[in-house]
């Protein structure tokens, strides 16, 4: 069930999560249990809500109430109280009431502090992560971010690695988190669409992790600008069965570590003097080339 609620007073308590809290608090809202993340715009709602995302509240525009929302809102007006139980959490009997903060749309910047997004926020709880080894069980082609800290080149990344091929993503602990709310809106909702997850705490990067991967049966391709590379239309690199397209952090790239325990180091061959592209935009071309070109 929904219940609509007109915001009277800026400073309640309950619309805190939307002002007042940092992406790192809401991560570790509901510590040791996973916290709650916020979805910015409808597309990105309903994808959330196609992945089994569980809403906690909405804020939105009063208008929008009986028009882009009323969909989703009734959609949770379905959901029954079993649809709101994870393992990860215990609910109170009266939780699967969702309630619905409006206002105008002068009022929710002054909440927020920035223009909403077709003026729709969704406070939601956190879903579980699987481990590399559940993720990659299947999986033929991935991709793996080496502390990618710029939430907009990671939702870029995403939603590339979405439609080019990619079967799941894997991150080093200091990359971005893909729900962070910038992340998913640029993603257009594509965080909840392909498998991801972070590579365990207890397993170095790069060593251990590349270790878990060649246990899995990858080949690990570093895209970086090194003379001693392959250019991306390799046929050899093309055609083994399982690869892994490794990817660097803004600026810096790959560390020299990360591309020494490669199997493949890859150039993408670039003209009119342009050393670089930026890790989004290398991601897009890496993924058409390696992704959907390995189906052909």
């Amino acid at each position: 069930m929904i219940n609509i609620i007109q915001i009277k007073d800026l400073d309640a308590p309950e619309l805190q999560i939307y002002y007042n809290l940092n992406e790192a608090q809401l991560f570790h809202y509901f510590e040791p249990k996973p916290g709650i993340f916020i979805a910015e715009s409808p597309k990105v709602i309903e994808r959330a809500l196609d992945a089994g995302c569980v809403p906690m509240s909405f804020l939105m525009e009063k208008k929008h109430v009986e028009t882009q929302a009323k969909e989703i809102l009734a959609r949770c007006e379905k959901l029954q109280s079993r649809d709101l139980t994870q393992e990860s959490l215990v609910y109170r009997e009266d939780e699967h009431v969702i309630p619905v903060y409006v206002a105008e749309v002068e009022m929710l910047a002054k909440i927020t502090g920035y223009q909403l997004t077709r003026g729709m926020l969704c406070a939601m709880y956190r879903p579980a992560l699987s481990s590399v080894e559940q993720l990659c069980k299947n999986a033929r082609r991935v991709a793996i971010l080496e502390n990618v800290v710029n939430p907009t080149n990671v939702g870029a990344i995403f939603r590339s690695a979405a439609a080019l091929g990619m079967d799941a993503v894997l991150l080093t602990q200091a990359c971005a988190d893909p729900l962070y709310r910038r992340a998913s809106r640029v993603s257009m909702g594509t965080v909840f669409q392909i498998p991801w997850t972070y590579f365990d705490k207890s397993a170095s990067w790069p060593d251990g992790a590349m270790d878990v991967l060649h246990k899995l049966g990858y080949k690990t391709a570093a895209m970086a600008l090194r003379d001693d590379s392959v250019c991306i239309d390799d046929e050899k690199m093309m055609s083994e069965e399982k690869l892994a397209i490794v990817l660097g952090t803004e600026g810096d790239g790959l560390a020299d570590h990360t591309i020494a325990d490669c199997d493949y180091t890859v150039k993408i061959p670039m003209t009119h003097g342009v050393d670089s592209l930026n890790v989004a935009a290398a991601s897009a071309v890496a993924f058409w080339q390696l992704g959907m070109k390995c189906e052909q």
